[in-house]
Parts: structure tokens; C-alpha cells; sequence
């Protein structure tokens, strides 16, 4: 294959990955192409093979997307991913954690054996709407359940959610705040792959009692001796 031919191929599947990722991400041909600083056309051009972006666009595209750049050098199509592509009915999802709130505020409040009565009068807030806030008939504002959380005990941090859509995204984005806060050396050692065995070490160690490291490390000072 001329060198040539393999341009005009790259650029095709390079305009796959680019439609791909956009309809993954449910923008807009408009949208995404006004946030990387093309025309509507020249986008179009892209995603049809027709034309190839910059290096300095992709970089553009993958941060407005919330993607890796390397999803544009693999063969795995986004589309094929459930989980981005599912839409998510926000306000459903958002009535349904204020039950959720709710119930553990009641079992925060039995396990306290305070009742609806006495919280009432501690905090201020009308016992109808502690009620409906147990009940997720309402949904909690935040100072109020900050508030009640000083009379019952716990963080608020206890209620965020863990296990739904954006309680998932809530651990990424704090997983990478932490990884953003090591040291610029640590970070570059736990990317490089070929350390991973050495990371998969320390994770295992790290699971170990005291007794157990006790005699890892007295087992490791007989073989050096």
C-alpha cells in the first residue's frame, strides 16, 4: 500500500472515531464543532474521511468529549459502550436519591433514638417537612441536612451517592483529583505499564496484617543475609 493509500485510510477511520465519539457523547455536529474552533463543515468533513483534523484539534475534541485521546489510535467503537450511550433521566434519578436520603436520615434518626418530635424542636424545621424529607416526599436542602446531621451525628459525605451513574462518576473524579495530587515522579512511575507488577505488589502488602509483614520482611532478611 502506497503511503498515500494509507493516509486516505487512516484519515476514513480517523473520521469514524471522531463521529463515533461525538454521537457517543450525544453532542451536536454545531456544538462540537464551535467548542474546537471549526466550522459546522469542516467538522462534517472530518467525521466523512474527507479531511483530517490536527493533532492540536483532536487534543481539543478529547477534552471537550471527556475521552482519552487514545480512543482515536483504537479500534473499539463508544457507541458499542452501553453505559455511554444509555440516556439517563436525570430527574428521576434525582427523586429517587431523595428517598434514598431520606431513609437513611430515618435510620440515622432511630439509631440516635431521637424522635421526629424532639429533632423538630432541636433544629428548627417544622416536624411535616422532617416527615416528608424521611419519607423522600421532599427533597432535603442541603444546610438543613447539614444542620440535622449535627444533631443526629455523621458527614454529609456518608449520603453521597456510591453505586448509581453519578455517584460512579463522583469516585472517578475524586480517584484522579488524588492521583493529580502526587508527586510529579510517583505519577510518572504508576503510569509507566511496566511497573504495574510493582504497584500489584504493594497493593497485596498493603492488605497484609502486621503479623504477616512481620514475617514477609524477617523471610526477606534471610535470604539477604
Amino acid at each position: 500500500m502506497s503511503l498515500q493509500a494509507q493516509i486516505n485510510l487512516r484519515t476514513r477511520k480517523l473520521g469514524v472515531l471522531i463521529r463515533d465519539a461525538r454521537m457517543a457523547a450525544r453532542k451536536t455536529l454545531s456544538e462540537t464543532a464551535k467548542a474546537i474552533g471549526v466550522t459546522p463543515a469542516t467538522l462534517r468533513a472530518y467525521e466523512e474521511g474527507r479531511k483530517s483534523s490536527s493533532l492540536p484539534e483532536l487534543e481539543v475534541l478529547a477534552y471537550y468529549l471527556d475521552l482519552p485521546i487514545q480512543h482515536f489510535w483504537s479500534h473499539e467503537a463508544l457507541s458499542d459502550d452501553a453505559s455511554r450511550t444509555a440516556p439517563i433521566n436525570l430527574t428521576a434519578l434525582a427523586a429517587l436519591r431523595h428517598r434514598i436520603i431520606g431513609t437513611i436520615l430515618r435510620q440515622k434518626r432511630l439509631q440516635a433514638s431521637i424522635s421526629l418530635k424532639a429533632l423538630a424542636l432541636e433544629t428548627s424545621i417544622a416536624h411535616g417537612k422532617l416527615t416528608a424529607y424521611e419519607m423522600g416526599e421532599k427533597p432535603i436542602p442541603l444546610a438543613e441536612l447539614e444542620a440535622v446531621l449535627t444533631i443526629l451525628g455523621g458527614r454529609v459525605e456518608t449520603f453521597f451517592d456510591q453505586n448509581g451513574p453519578v455517584g460512579k462518576w463522583m469516585n472517578e473524579q475524586q480517584a484522579i483529583q488524588e492521583f493529580l495530587q502526587l508527586p510529579l515522579e510517583l505519577r510518572a512511575f504508576v503510569c509507566m505499564p511496566v511497573n504495574r507488577p510493582y504497584l500489584e505488589l504493594a497493593s497485596n502488602l498493603s492488605m497484609l496484617s502486621t503479623e504477616k509483614l512481620r514475617s514477609v520482611a524477617e523471610g526477606l532478611l534471610d535470604i539477604t543475609l
